[in-house]
């Protein structure tokens, strides 16, 4: 998916302009041609990765409108656009949320510099926002990835679920997100902000459940050195999720469902129970009706247990979610690798929503960071997922998508450009010294036919245009306005 910009400014040249450069760097471009224009798409759902922001505007300045996005809770990288560098500009812009600035006209090479710093500072500070949630316990539905028909059912289950104290039970094959479901839960209760604790069931070793689960007193056995509360009492006051509930032993699941009826624990050597105030959510890949007639899982603690499951759907029930998924998966891997990925090549993500991941969202989880290692370019391509594709990554050729300097794309003069600035007077020549008439033209005129050829033959890189034909930048940004030109960087581009 394409990373999304949004170019506020009232100069329609130079909308055009930085329209054209992060296009051809495979950017999606949104425009406004003013502020009250920008805050009516950003309120409508425009949801941009950054925006480009015209600091001095008729109607609305820039830095109001930047205030006023933060001041809506819209936290998207602003970087400003500025006509003059003064230090207090630049201070008033970082002080109102700007990420980063430039001054008009600045080079493409400028441009797509700052909107990648601009997104990768936005993709560490959405890691930080995530693992401070998952830290503090404070993560809700709103954090859940999906709009799909079967995870908008999750979320509004889990929503009601969160409102009382009702014990859930989370089904659903391996990989799937129930630990998450579980934490949005917590996270959505009066509980949050209090300790959530997962415990994994299947991974206890048999002879230290009870001690981990419930606690011991020290020397209650050989080894116990010293007292240790154990799970329940670590969650105290907020959630235990005992995740792969039916892999617990029948002689523990005893003791559960006396925790749970009674709300106190027998720590092991301990002389008195332990009150604890603890809420439980479980969660299983397993069929616990058909463990309960199979003798493995007591009737009564699943009855217990099972008051209001959720059933958490497999991936390839929701494939809209697919790309959603990639893109958070991108974000949080460039914040831990330090990549500028900024996206998933469209046949690319047609081919992972057609697989089937029979290891669910972890599976895919795990081939996006291999991917993310492996990738070349901006974009994730068919290569980069070799046991999905059946495409074979290269080490020797670069990848169809990789960044390509912009300098590098403008031709060299060659021998169809060179024919056509012809020797002066010579009336087939693009640049005409005389009329129709034979009289001089206009040097007006002629500077346009000039300037429009520069323009082509350097397929709209106003740099190198510039230095060929010995002005500045911005003298020559400002005769393409005069000029009516800005249609012929577009097309060169």
């Amino acid at each position: 998916m394409a990373k999304r910009v949004l170019v506020v400014d009232d100069d329609p040249t130079q909308r055009r302009l930085i329209q054209a450069v992060l296009e051809r760097e495979g950017f999606a471009v949104s425009q406004a041609d003013g502020g009250d224009s920008a805050l009516d798409q950003l309120a409508a759902g425009l949801a941009p990765d950054v925006v480009i922001l015209d600091l001095v505007m008729p109607s609305m300045p820039g830095i109001e409108v930047l205030k006023d996005m933060r001041a809506r809770g819209l936290d998207m990288p602003v970087i400003v656009l500025t006509a003059t560098g003064g230090v207090d500009t630049v201070v008033k812009a970082m002080q109102a949320g700007a990420q980063d600035f430039f001054i008009k006209p600045a080079s493409p090479e400028r441009i797509i510099i700052s909107i990648q710093n601009a997104l990768q500072l936005g993709s560490l500070k959405g890691e930080v926002d995530r693992l401070k949630k998952r830290q503090t316990g404070t993560m809700s539905f709103a954090d859940l990835i999906g709009d799909s028909g079967p995870m908008r059912m999750v979320k509004a289950l889990g929503e009601r679920a969160a409102r009382s104290s009702i014990p859930v039970l989370i089904l659903g094959e391996s990989g799937v997100g129930k630990e998450m479901i579980a934490r949005a839960v917590h996270g959505s209760s009066d509980r949050a902000g209090k300790p959530f604790v997962a415990v994994n069931c299947g991974a206890l070793p048999a002879n230290l459940v009870e001690s981990i689960l419930f606690g011991h007193e020290k020397g209650s056995f050989t080894g116990a050195h010293d007292k240790h509360l154990g799970k329940f009492q670590e969650a105290h006051g907020g959630t235990l999720f005992l995740d792969e509930i039916g892999e617990l032993p029948l002689d523990m699941q005893v003791k559960l469902l006396r925790a749970l009826q009674e709300g106190e624990i027998d720590p092991v050597g301990s002389k008195r129970p332990v009150k604890v105030d603890v809420r439980i959510l479980s969660a299983t890949n397993r069929n616990l009706a058909d463990q309960v007639k199979e003798g493995r899982f007591r009737e009564d603690l699943f009855y217990r247990l099972n008051v209001f499951p959720i059933e958490a759907p497999s991936l390839r029930e929701r494939r809209e979610d697919i790309p959603a998924l990639v893109e958070a998966f991108i974000r949080r891997f460039n914040a831990e690798e330090g990549r500028r990925v900024m996206g998933a090549m469209s046949d690319t993500l047609a081919m992972l929503q057609a697989f089937d991941w029979p290891g669910n969202v972890r599976q895919l989880e795990n081939a996006v960071y291999r991917a993310i290692v492996l990738a070349d370019g901006p974009y994730l391509t068919l290569a980069d997922f070799p046991s999905i594709s059946g495409v074979a990554p290269t080490a020797l050729a670069p990848s169809p998508a990789a960044p390509v300097a912009l300098n590098s794309l403008a031709p060299a003069p060659g021998p169809a450009a060179t024919d056509r600035v012809a020797a002066e007077g010579d009336a087939a020549s693009p640049i005409r010294i005389l009329d129709h008439r034979g009289h001089l033209r206009t040097l007006e005129d002629i500077e346009r036919d000039l300037i429009q050829l520069a323009i082509e033959i350097y397929s709209g890189h106003m740099t190198e245009v510039a230095r060929r034909l010995g002005i500045g930048r911005s003298t020559l940004y400002r005769k393409v306005r005069e000029q009516g030109l800005e249609g012929a960087i577009t097309e060169a581009m």
